[in-house]
């Protein structure tokens, strides 16, 4: 098919933008209120994979290629609520619902990340009225609907016209040298570089135009016409201004951060190999990082949004403000946070709150991806009129891979937590995350606002890393981590198909379609988590209970100590207490017993406590249950509150213990 290309269109007028304010018919909708944010288990969904209930949208689709189509819809997600239900879930977190490019490179769209119009779904999935189907069906059983949105960028929808021939070229520019085998001894100097007008390298200056003769300014863009695989210009169309995109091209210091750094300090190679200096602690060397990030396009051609443009807010506001009014959500979960200024969020987020509240809508959540371990980064989104959350990917780097995975001592994790939730020791210590609330942010049941570092999305594995299941396929290391992951403070995430024990390596393997697992709710890891969701649902403290440390080992997980590899905790709400104990070492039967002295609970002398988690071995299955009659060990605190002497727990497990 021929293209038609449209170069640098001029500036639109906002003819095409929704009005987000307008009255529209919401007869569709069961209203539902989220009364705590902290009771909800979130479970991500990749639509084009977990089912597929409506052949009739199965086009395009190549099940042998994990980056195609594969069916998954919006029907199949409705068929299966049952399933989600009995997992212990409580709010679903859908992929993109927008219109996308088709394919590009050889890979398809079906993520939903590459954006070509804001205003209508994409038909992969199902249309309008059957999305609404879905959120309703949802609410109806009191189920909540978290919409993935991406304001960063676009598809790659257009090519900067660097050599000025009006193609999207992949072009080598140099001479290359002489021939192998040649005897010409003329002098030569340089060699063949390729430059990619879909995708070029980042210039901070812009994308420049060039030919062998030299630069000539900024490059054109050009808008590709070509229907048959979507690739067309933006809707609405006021996006087709290229003055709405920063145009620098892709990011390119990821990976190379200490060679970035070394070029910004203006260090040679012999200077660079000897630097011992930190690149995220040299704030010439962050700045420039960072500028990368947020004005770069994404690597792949997604083209970047100038989002510091009021218009360019305006507009994205209006889109994703149209479609909590079009399909009622109850939150977003917002892509690419970091590649986004901090006045962007300040603007967007608070508009987005007022909206839904204007609708009905009291505790919209949103929260968001900055895919980062720094978590000096990470707490700077949360809170200020920003996003109320962040994937926590501290935590999944630090104690999820470093504790569970790597047997750190979990005085690790204790570290972590102090850097969130402060220090009762040091009253000097400054968290890292707001304990202020976002105007019109999420409350609790009461009305009463919940602060930003007591609702940090905590997850072991999602569509951009690789499983934990890959990271060890240990069934044991595997529930012990999942353990963690539902009794800690904050909202806890399952990735679809972790609770079929999927082991998925980085993009796209960690994206398997759910229906080949038959659905199993017999799964061992299925079951676990079911019994963990339904401890949370029982016990009040485990949902939002404050979170006081009562033990951690300064020893690695099989170190060889008593404690090696415990970490015990309380949570205590409305005058309950629960106390939590886990052990990540591989081989000992550990305990929190140091010296002459036991655990220091809060639990007066005598209280007896009983465990209510029980792991069973079934076969190398390592499934959970509740514990009930005599499976339920009892344990008496003694005097000063101490546990420990006589609390010891398997290789790998965890305790729930209550007061009897």
């Amino acid at each position: 098919m021929r293209r038609r290309l449209l170069v640098g269109l001029p500036v639109l007028v906002l003819a095409g933008c929704v009005n987000p304010e307008a009255v529209r018919d919401r007869s569709f909708i069961t209203p539902v209120q989220v009364a705590d944010w902290r009771d909800e288990v979130i479970y991500q969904i990749l639509v084009d994979r977990f089912a597929n209930g409506d052949p009739n949208n199965d086009f395009g689709v190549n099940r042998n290629a994990m980056g195609s189509y594969h069916g998954g819809d919006w029907q199949g997600i409705i068929d299966r609520l049952d399933y989600l239900e009995e997992l212990g879930v409580t709010t679903l977190w859908i992929s993109p619902v927008v219109k996308n490019i088709e394919t590009d490179a050889g890979f398809d769209s079906y993520h939903g990340y590459w954006t070509q119009d804001f205003l209508h779904v994409n038909p992969h999935f199902g249309d309008l009225a059957k999305l609404r189907e879905l959120v309703d069906a949802c609410h109806r059983r009191g189920l909540k609907v978290i919409l993935d949105i991406v304001t960063n960028h676009i598809g790659q929808l257009f090519f900067y016209d660097i050599n000025g021939n009006g193609l999207a070229d992949d072009f080598l520019i140099g001479g290359g040298g002489t021939a192998y085998g040649s005897a010409n001894t003329d002098f030569y100097a340089g060699g063949i570089t390729r430059t990619s007008e879909w995708d070029p390298d980042y210039d901070s200056r812009g994308i420049q135009a060039f030919t062998s003769l030299g630069e000539s300014g900024p490059a054109p863009v050009v808008w590709v016409y070509d229907a048959a695989i979507n690739r067309v210009p933006p809707e609405p169309p006021e996006f087709r201004n290229p003055a709405w995109y920063n145009r620098r091209g892709r990011v390119t210091v990821w990976r190379y951060e200490r060679e970035a750094c070394c070029h910004v300090l203006g260090l040679d190679a012999a200077a660079c190999a000897s630097w011992s200096g930190d690149w995220w602690g040299t704030p010439a060397c962050r700045d420039y990082l960072r500028q990368q990030e947020m004005r770069g396009d994404f690597p792949g051609g997604l083209k970047d949004l100038d989002t510091t443009r009021q218009d360019v807010r305006d507009a994205l506001f209006a889109a994703f403000a149209h479609w909590i009014t079009a399909a009622d959500f109850d939150g977003f979960r917002i892509d690419t946070l970091k590649h986004v200024e901090r006045e962007f969020w300040q603007d967007f987020c608070p508009r987005i709150r007022r909206h839904a509240a204007s609708l009905g809508k009291r505790n919209f959540l949103q929260f968001g991806e900055a895919f980062d371990g720094h978590d000096d980064l990470l707490a700077s989104y949360v809170g200020d009129g920003q996003v109320d959350s962040v994937f926590y990917f501290s935590q999944k780097y630090r104690v999820f891979e470093g504790v569970f995975l790597n047997g750190q001592p979990t005085t690790e994790i204790e570290r972590l937590f102090r850097d969130r939730l402060g220090d009762p020791a040091d009253p000097a210590h400054v968290p890292l995350y707001t304990d202020a609330p976002n105007e019109g942010g999420p409350v609790d049941e009461a009305g009463s606002p919940v602060s930003p570092r007591r609702l940090l999305v905590n997850f072991l594995d999602n569509h951009d890393v690789g499983r934990f299941r890959y990271l060890s396929n240990d069934a044991r290391v595997h529930h012990n981590a999942l353990f963690f992951l539902l009794t800690e403070d904050g909202i806890p995430c399952i990735y679809y198909g972790t609770e079929q024990g999927f082991r998925g390596g980085n993009d796209p393997a960690n994206r398997e379609d759910l229906w080949l697992s038959g659905y199993d709710r017999t799964h061992p890891t299925y079951r676990t988590i079911r019994t963990l969701n339904t401890l949370r649902r029982r016990l009040a403290p485990l949902r939002r209970g404050d979170l006081r440390i009562v033990w951690a080992s300064t020893t690695p997980a099989d170190g060889g100590t008593d404690d090696a590899g415990i970490f015990a905790f309380e949570r205590t709400h409305g005058g309950e207490t629960v106390l939590v104990v886990v052990n990540t070492s591989n081989e000992a039967t550990s305990r929190p017993f140091g010296g002459a002295a036991g655990m220091r609970t809060s639990f007066p002398a005598g209280t007896a406590l009983v465990n209510l988690y029980c792991q069973e071995d079934a076969g190398g299955g390592w499934g959970a249950h509740e514990c009930s009659g005599a499976e339920r060990q009892r344990f008496v605190v003694g005097t000063d509150g101490e546990l420990g002497a006589e609390l010891r727990v398997p290789p790998r497990t965890g305790m729930v213990l209550v007061r009897e």
